[in-house]
């Protein structure tokens, strides 16, 4: 339970931390940072399907194209793999081999769940054998189950997949998660991939201050549901003589870098297209200073996230793109200044986000670049005639 305060700290108001998020996301208004930055300073994008990174830091960064993050991928300086939340996500490879360290007490939890499928199954033995088999080439996990079932054959097939991908820091290797480039997935070690030992786990104060860095101010419980593990106070409670606190209008204690930034909570925050599974929207036990109450779980569809857009900040409709026609669907009515800029800034984003990647080597580019990834779903919108190509629609969706 977060922790609500008995000694009073300054207030911070909804649109106050929202302000104060958006800075830290680099949503108020683009950095002039590199990609290879952006994805360290937010330690990580969300990163469950291939094209959101992409998305993240577009709306994230002045000057950004698709072919500076596909880069970074085929050079190997950032890499998919499982961390957060038991996600995936693009980190740096400096991240990648420690902050999954840094999660792997949440990773071993989650193998328990699995125990009955695993029964007899010596799980120190099926690292090294998992190991084994794919650091000798990238394997699908289909290949990496099929040949632990020779071992075990009597284990639940799902289970043992679940074991590897925790025991394991796996990686997958491009071309799978290069922007205009598909691949199946496969998966090989970390360490195999970057050539590199992995480190020692990041140290835990280390962590907290830079996810207040990027996502605070916060709770202990904001950062224990982004990291996916428990019992995090006792090192807020070690940096707390370095830390501002505040305390939300609920009275929940809420802890910051004393220097970072907290604009004014009537400073303009531009529209914002962001992708399915943003990390915006899932490092917070308290999704409100986003999120407002009436549209609560309003961006899901089962286990679906949907592409969502920011008005004034705060969520306020979803979005797809495709063949070049951007359609934003609203949850309610907006002023005409703030459509006039929804439709500036979707522009923009049809412009940067469908330009091909022009790599030297090895680009199969035959199939273009699919951007139909968003949601479907014409049968809850009420929208306008369909739209030539590189232009925004608007529709309402319907409660």
């Amino acid at each position: 339970m977060a922790s609500r305060t008995t000694h009073p700290h300054p207030v911070l108001g909804t649109r106050a931390l929202n302000r104060a998020t958006l800075a830290r996301q680099l949503l108020l208004s683009r950095a002039e940072m590199s990609a290879r930055d952006a994805v360290s300073h937010l330690l990580g994008l969300q990163a469950q399907n291939v094209k959101p990174p992409y998305f993240q830091l577009h709306a994230r960064l002045a000057g950004f194209r698709p072919a500076e993050l596909a880069g970074l991928m085929e050079s190997r300086e950032v890499v998919r793999m499982v961390t957060m939340r038991s996600t995936i996500h693009t980190h740096t490879a400096d991240d990648a081999l420690t902050l999954r360290p840094f999660v792997q007490p949440a990773r071993d939890r989650e193998v328990n769940y699995f125990r009955k499928g695993l029964a007899g199954v010596d799980l120190e033995r099926l690292g090294e054998l998992a190991r084994a088999f794919v650091e000798s080439e990238p394997r699908t996990m289909g290949e990496i189950r099929e040949e632990l079932l020779k071992e075990w054959p009597e284990a639940d097939p799902p289970s043992l997949s679940v074991a590897a991908r925790c025991r394991l820091p796996l990686v997958q290797v491009t071309p799978r998660g290069v922007w205009g480039r598909s691949g199946q997935v496969r998966l090989t070690t970390v360490e195999r991939w970057l050539g590199k030992a992995a480190g020692q786990a990041q140290p835990v104060d280390e962590v907290v201050l830079r996810y207040l860095a990027a996502f605070g101010p916060a709770s202990v419980k904001d950062m224990q549901v982004w990291a996916g593990l428990t019992r995090l106070r006792e090192a807020f409670e070690r940096l707390r003589p370095g830390l501002a606190v505040f305390q939300d209008e609920n009275g929940v204690e809420l802890f910051d870098l004393p220097d970072a930034p907290r604009p004014d909570a009537d400073t303009p925050a531009p529209p914002r297209f962001l992708p399915e599974f943003d990390n915006l929207l899932l490092s917070h036990a308290d999704r409100g200073r986003v999120v407002p109450p009436e549209i609560k779980g309003r961006t899901w569809t089962g286990n679906q996230s949907h592409c969502t857009l920011l008005v004034d900040g705060f969520l306020a409709g979803l979005w797809k793109l495709q063949d070049r026609v951007l359609t934003v669907e609203l949850f309610g009515p907006v002023p005409k200044a703030a459509e006039e800029e929804i439709v500036a800034e979707g522009e923009r984003m049809i412009a940067v986000m469908s330009e091909r990647v022009d790599m030297s080597e090895g680009v199969d580019m035959s199939e273009g670049v699919d951007m139909s990834e968003g949601v479907e779903t014409s049968e809850s919108v009420e929208a306008t005639e369909p739209a030539a190509a590189g232009s925004v629609r608007f529709g309402v969706v319907k409660p």
